[in-house]
């Protein structure tokens, strides 16, 4: 009886979901540096040079945040080059259509890796834009949602 207590106690006081901090984000900037440790004395890994890329966050400490790309490099980001989720990268081919349906009118075809930026989802649709299209797309098997 008191182990179910002790147990009903800590799972009240620290819930599971702040133990699972993968998350996506987006890059906040068209030039982010991507170093090999969570501080500025690390050198610079690699540059992403794509604006709103998604990316995955797997740790944190301090002001830096780990992430993983679709591509898995990973390394340590700047949490001031960082925004919450806003675009999500297909990672097969896409029909763009005009309402969350299959049936609606198809508007444009979206190549599998382009960056989409996310208006609002609902029902495994989400509404996007990019370039001069906006429209609906079914986001299964797409990087950057959580």
């Amino acid at each position: 009886m008191k182990k179910l207590f002790f147990l009903i106690l800590f799972c009240v006081f620290f819930p599971f979901n702040i133990f699972a901090n993968d998350t996506f984000l987006s890059l906040k900037k068209d030039k982010v540096n991507v170093r090999y440790g969570p501080g500025f004395e690390y050198p610079i890994k690699y540059i992403y040079k794509k604006i709103n890329l998604p990316i995955k966050q797997i740790d944190k400490k301090e002001n830096f945040r780990r992430i993983i790309d679709l591509k898995n490099n990973s390394g340590w980001i700047h949490v001031s080059q960082l925004k919450k989720v806003n675009s999500i990268i297909p990672k097969t081919d896409k029909i763009l259509f005009s309402k969350p349906t299959n049936f609606s009118k198809p508007l444009a075809k979206i190549e599998k890796g382009r960056v989409l930026l996310v208006k609002n989802c609902s029902n495994n649709w989400c509404k996007i834009k990019t370039g001069n299209f906006k429209g609906w797309i079914k986001v299964d098997s797409s990087w950057g949602l959580n």
